[in-house]
């Protein structure tokens, strides 16, 4: 019940299956590569990555990307979980198209134009600090500890 004195029903379930509870619902049968949930941030780094376009009002993956299955990518602890945070940690998002596996932990920040490639394993323990500056190209690489390059 809303204070203006509508009555609400308010159904917490999956899309698909509220459909029940709906008189004359109809259902589109869609492909499973339309189908881009975006529930976690690491999502989000995927669809805002260049793996993905937009075309007639659909993301599609890359043409450029060799082979057609999404990355792993794993965005762990506080650091990256609230997306105001995790926007804060991207100059820019990086190039993903030769991406295989990305895992980050702790206070880590990219520059603009990083590229990552094949598998990427970023970790910075607690209380330091990890900054990949531009233009870094990271192939197949463990990073971790402490890291700072800066421009003067």
């Amino acid at each position: 019940h809303l204070d203006n004195g509508i009555n609400v029903i308010q159904l917490e379930t999956a899309a698909g299956a509220a459909m029940k509870d709906f008189d004359g619902a109809i259902g589109i049968n869609v492909p499973r590569s339309r189908f881009l949930p975006v529930k976690k941030t690491s999502d989000l780094l995927l669809v805002m990555s260049n793996l993905y376009n937009m075309k007639n009002g659909s993301l599609i993956m890359s043409p450029e990307r060799a082979f057609p299955s999404t990355p792993l990518v794993k965005l762990g602890d506080l650091h990256f979980l609230k997306v105001r945070d995790f926007l804060s940690r991207f100059d820019s998002i990086p190039d993903m198209l030769e991406l295989d596996h990305l895992t980050v932990s702790g206070d880590v920040t990219f520059g603009r134009g990083v590229s990552l490639k094949g598998t990427v394993i970023i970790i910075a323990n607690h209380g330091d600090r990890i900054d990949i500056p531009n233009g870094a190209c990271l192939e197949n690489k463990i990073v971790s500890g402490n890291l700072r390059i800066l421009s003067h």
